[in-house]
């Protein structure tokens, strides 16, 4: 069973994490132009996300600094981190943001992933307990407060589920949402995704599991399952689960328990399937622990953790095309839990 974040894996990471969020380029927009006055470089746009190649990595690279700066605040690099993020995180930055999200030409921008992981950042600030943690806190909270807003009603009003592996995957979204909801207290927000987590998946059965594509980062069927296992509670999750994944005991479907191939990790879309690869272990490792102890499918939701695992995690700083943003969900995997607890600030 591999461990956790440890010092050792945090001190590689946060290296990484550190050289991309203050890197501008190459950097690959999402930024719909109306007229000339709109090209702007990527710092100018973005003057607090504006490194690790795109919006949403650069977000969810905060978040596991933030995650090591708090786990690990004894490591010799939480100087440098506490003086990059002080750096970054000031009010007029974060204003700039909230002013790029409200121009209406940006309704949809990053909806949901890039939304879903900036309240994922918030959930891990309000997990600190330092000064400066309380304090980066309470910089970020009227972005985290415009983008939990937006989720809601981006959630509300959606008809039908996003199920491919990628960006867009809405249970992935509901996943995260729901973190950021418990750890801070969003009840409103939690009641949303919930109804709407078991509108979609509640009557799911029997999941062929068709996975990977090619360019999945993410598993839709394991997922799917993350998002319901921090919606009902554990007895209806059992039987969820069960229904869902009938054969899960005799690890089947195959394609679930087999790690994905990766031909050429300079290529940016080959490269997901090491994201493919870590999300699983993330969502192995995370239903692994809701089961008993003596159910013989923790013991294989586990092993296929570290399968999965090991089959990607030495390779997550082979070339730009996943170091940007493949440390976030290496952390994932390693210090995957069952579903968070409340955490009121």
């Amino acid at each position: 069973m591999q461990e956790g974040l440890t010092a050792e894996m945090a001190s590689l990471f946060s290296g990484i994490v550190l050289s991309n969020v203050t890197r501008e380029y190459p950097n690959k927009m999402d930024h719909v132009l109306l007229d000339a006055t709109d090209i702007k470089s990527p710092r100018a746009l973005h003057p607090l996300f504006y490194g690790s190649f795109d919006w949403h990595s650069c977000v969810h690279s905060y978040w596991l600094l933030f995650r090591i700066y708090r786990l690990h605040p004894a490591l010799p690099v939480s100087a440098t981190i506490r003086r990059v993020i002080d750096q970054h995180f000031t009010v007029s930055n974060v204003a700039g943001e909230l002013d790029y999200l409200k121009n209406t030409a940006h309704r949809s921008f990053e909806r949901p992933y890039g939304i879903a992981w900036l309240l994922m950042l918030a959930a891990e600030l309000a997990r600190h307990t330092c000064i400066e943690g309380r304090r980066w806190f309470d910089v970020l909270s009227p972005l985290a407060t415009e983008c939990a807003a937006r989720l809601r009603a981006y959630i509300e009003a959606a008809g039908y589920p996003v199920r491919a592996g990628i960006h867009n995957n809405s249970a992935f979204a509901l996943a995260l949402g729901l973190e950021y909801a418990g750890v801070c207290s969003d009840e409103p927000l939690a009641e949303v995704l919930r109804q709407k987590c078991r509108s979609w998946f509640g009557n799911d059965a029997n999941n062929p599991a068709w996975e990977p594509d090619g360019e999945d980062f993410l598993s839709p069927a394991l997922t799917e399952a993350l998002s319901m296992s921090r919606t009902l509670v554990a007895t209806e999750f059992s039987t969820w689960l069960e229904r869902f994944l009938p054969r899960l005991a005799e690890r089947e479907p195959e394609s679930l328990f087999r790690p994905a191939k990766i031909s050429d990790r300079t290529d940016p879309k080959f490269v997901h399937l090491d994201g493919v690869n870590l999300s699983r272990a993330w969502c192995w490792k995370s239903l692994g622990n809701l089961l008993a102890n003596n159910d013989p499918r923790r013991e294989i939701a586990m092993q296929s953790a570290d399968s999965h695992l090991a089959t990607s995690l030495p390779y997550i700083a082979d070339d730009y095309a996943g170091a940007h943003w493949l440390p976030t969900f290496a952390a994932l995997a390693l210090d995957a839990r069952d579903t968070p607890t409340l955490h009121c600030r």
